[in-house]
């Protein structure tokens, strides 16, 4: 139990530091910033403690506005996105999410991709629809919307093999 703890506390700081002191200088073009520290919110296990997980979501995007100064927008995202995940992990992985014995480092890759691809859109386009905050802005939401979660998907998807433990 206190190697899981250690785990997660681990992920959690390590993710905002590299976010903080790295991913936030990178800014392509003006739209591509990837968000590699919802990568916390992604890998969460699945058997825990619900409320906890949001709280933790909620702490994990308070932590990166502190830091952006954002005022806000980035604990919207990921409280957003840790409330839907068990609506996208149903529909990503059907079944064996349904018989709670999924582990994230056992699916199949396109399951995996589908999962990644429809959290980091969703985080992503609520991230920036609360940052712009203009309905008749829309083209640039959705162009940074896209542009960042390419980005992100890859950084996340090479994150986990990279970081995946082999069995």
């Amino acid at each position: 139990m206190n190697s899981i703890i250690f785990t997660h506390t681990f992920r959690f700081i390590i993710l905002v530091l590299l976010q903080v002191l790295v991913l936030n200088y990178i800014n392509f073009l003006g739209y591509i910033n990837p968000y590699l520290y919802i990568l916390f919110i992604l890998l969460y296990p699945l058997k825990n403690n619900r409320v906890v997980f949001i709280l933790l979501s909620f702490f994990l995007g308070l932590t990166i506005d502190m830091f952006f100064d954002s005022g806000g927008v980035h604990a919207a995202a990921a409280v957003s996105i840790a409330f839907i995940r068990p609506f996208v992990l149903k529909f990503s992985f059907g079944a064996v999410y349904d018989h709670q014995t999924m582990k994230f480092s056992n699916v199949e890759f396109g399951s995996k991709l589908t999962y990644f691809t429809i959290m980091i859109l969703i985080h992503h386009f609520i991230l920036f629809s609360l940052e712009i905050f203009n309905l008749f802005k829309i083209i640039l939401i959705l162009q940074n919307t896209l542009f960042s979660s390419i980005f992100t998907i890859i950084l996340c998807v090479l994150a986990t093999i990279i970081f995946s433990r082999r069995t």
